[in-house]
């Protein structure tokens, strides 16, 4: 029996917020080079609505992560992957899982650019590790025969966040991050002082994080009682919506601020020897990278500083 034709085209990116926030280009990229084709994302539950959103795919599939030995779930993934009629596959994750995902093709491989092992559109830059994300992907695309990738459109991400009461001057802080790499969090203490300093000049600092960082916002609060805590009560268009309204926003390497520096809202980056922003710095038109080997040896007046108050 002859194998059924196969048209569709899936996208794939598992990663976190910035690594998706960074993708929307290349997604918006492939869209407009596949106009006429049926779009599936393969991704996590946190960027489902949003991706689905942004009117770049026709369907989207929120189980690409299964659990290690969740064994239904894996089954299941591959069922829909076997079974989705895809002709070409772009992997915009490029890690060893959705490389993976490659082999559950076997033996009809459709198209597929990344980096899996006998791939028909690898991305063969052997340099590829040392380029910037937005570079990197815009480089694959244009292996796999799209040369033009646009920058992130989020006109389309809008949310009413007047119910979160702000006043008209409002500055947004992202104090936490990753609990397995504190050292990539400037220290608590140097938020709350910040957030004092805000203040003083009329801005509002608003604490911007998920609810399982209560420890965090709390010890900032005890320094500042002017600051709004509105941790673990946003989404992300709460979020694209706070990035357009706000006066500034300052934070550590974190998913959120590469969504405000795309977004245009002035932004600091905090960064520590942990991550190289050569390779992952946010990107926009307004954006001030601060960066020490320690975050515990950055000073408050030295953020202060890079801040147009």
């Amino acid at each position: 029996m002859a194998e059924a034709p196969r048209s569709g085209i899936l996208v794939i990116k598992l990663g976190a917020l910035g690594d998706f926030v960074q993708a929307l280009g290349p997604m918006a990229a492939i869209r407009a080079h596949h106009h006429d084709q049926r779009i599936t994302f393969l991704t996590t539950a946190p960027f489902a609505d949003f991706a689905g959103a942004s009117g770049y795919f026709d369907d989207i599939w929120s189980d690409g992560r299964p659990r290690g030995l969740d064994v239904g779930s894996w089954l299941k993934l591959l069922s829909r992957i076997r079974n989705g009629g895809f002709g070409r596959v772009y992997d915009l994750q490029t890690s060893d899982r959705s490389s993976f995902y490659y082999r559950f093709f076997w033996p009809h491989f459709p198209e597929w650019s990344g980096i899996a092992r006998g791939c028909s559109h690898p991305h063969a830059n052997p340099g590829r590790d040392f380029m910037h994300t937005v570079e990197r992907q815009a480089e694959q695309l244009a292996m796999a025969g799209i040369p033009d990738v646009p920058d992130p459109d989020f006109s389309w991400a809008k949310a009413d966040v007047s119910k979160f009461g702000l006043p008209e001057r409002f500055a947004l802080l992202v104090p936490g991050g990753a609990r397995h790499r504190p050292a990539k969090q400037w220290p608590r203490e140097r938020y709350g002082e910040l957030a004092r300093a805000l203040a003083a000049k009329g801005i509002l600092p608003v604490l911007l994080g998920s609810a399982g960082e209560v420890d965090i916002m709390a010890a900032i609060r005890t320094q500042c009682a002017e600051v709004w805590d509105l941790s673990g009560q946003t989404d992300l268009f709460d979020l694209a919506a706070l990035g357009r309204g706000g006066e500034l926003a300052v934070g550590n390497d974190t998913g959120p601020m590469h969504l405000f520096s795309l977004l245009g809202c002035p932004s600091v980056v905090l960064y520590s020897n942990e991550s190289d922003p050569a390779l992952c710095e946010q990107r926009g038109p307004k954006v001030t990278i601060i960066r020490k080997p320690e975050l515990t040896a950055l000073s408050t007046p030295e953020v202060v500083d890079g801040l147009d108050l």
